[in-house]
Order: structure tokens, then sequence, then C-alpha cells
């Protein structure tokens, strides 16, 4: 079974950028379907971003053409790269992995992904 750490959170202005880091233990990692999900405070977790096992990608209206999620299997690791944060996107960030599926199919919902990190914060003060 796959275990996740996430990691690259903290606090930051808005404007800057981040990078969030998603350590993957296990073999398989190339295999599986990676998501960033988010959690602000009093609101529900929502999808961020996701990347198939053939390296395609999509992201949530809110975030596309700022974020920018990406995986090295060599180091079984997947990214998230933010750039001109805004305050709204403070919140925990979520790193899953699903480990089934068509490569061509993007999820995007929680109860598609059954292996989650801890989360990592994430503040962007204005």
């Amino acid at each position: 079974q796959v275990q996740l750490v996430e990691s690259g959170g903290g606090l930051v202005q808005a404007g800057w950028s981040l990078r969030l880091s998603c350590a993957a233990s296990g073999r398989t990692f190339s295999t599986y379907h990676m998501g960033w999900f988010r959690q602000a405070p009093g609101k529900e977790r929502e999808f961020v971003a996701t990347i198939s096992r053939s390296d395609d990608t999509t992201y949530a209206v809110s975030v596309k053409g700022r974020f920018t999620i990406s995986r090295n299997n060599a180091k079984n690791t997947v990214y998230l790269q933010m750039n001109s944060l805004k305050p709204e996107d403070t919140a925990v960030y979520y790193c899953a992995a699903r480990s089934s599926g068509d490569s061509r199919t993007f999820y995007l919902r929680e109860y598609e992904y059954a292996i989650w990190g801890q989360g990592t914060q994430v503040t962007v003060s204005s």
C-alpha cells in the first residue's frame, strides 16, 4: 500500500509562489493517478488538480493558469507548483492516490481516491 507525505507548505504573501511535494512509498507509484485537494476553514474539501498515470493533467477553474501539477516517477513524488497565490488559496492541501482506473479518465472527486496524505498548511496573506 502506498503511503503519502506532503511537504512544502508555509506562510507567504499574495502574489508569491510555493511548491508542494508529495512523496510516496512503494514501487508502483508510476501506475497511480495522483491528485491534490484542499480544505479551507469552514469549507468542504475541494479538488485542485490531478495527473493521470499517463501524465495528463486537469485543474479546477479557480487555479487553472496559476498552478501546475507534475510527477517524477523516479523519485516517487508528485508536485504542485503554485504561482500568483491569492488569500483565497489559503487551505490545508492534501495529496491523494488512486491505484486503479482508466489512464484516459480524470478523477476529480474525493471518494475516487483511497489513499491520502496528512496535509500541509498553506497560508496566503494579503
